[in-house]
């Protein structure tokens, strides 16, 4: 039984792509490995920006920046 964890920032996750997320990766481990489909379950979670750390700042933070 496979178990996807997929965590995302909330940035344009309709319930729309979520649900595209869930049979998108259901259906790539149906093809790549051979996994049932039925017992394939895959959680998406939301994580805030200012809960989401990289280069030890805050994704907020992050995007507050000028592109450079």
């Amino acid at each position: 039984m496979p178990f996807v964890n997929i965590k995302i920032t909330p940035d344009g996750a309709t319930p729309e792509k979520k649900a595209e997320l869930i049979a998108g990766v259901t259906n790539l481990l149906r093809d790549t490995l051979g996994k049932n489909p039925a017992t394939t379950v895959v959680i998406i979670e939301e994580v805030a920006t200012d809960n989401w750390g990289i280069g030890g700042e805050t994704v907020t933070a992050r995007r507050a920046k000028p592109a450079q």
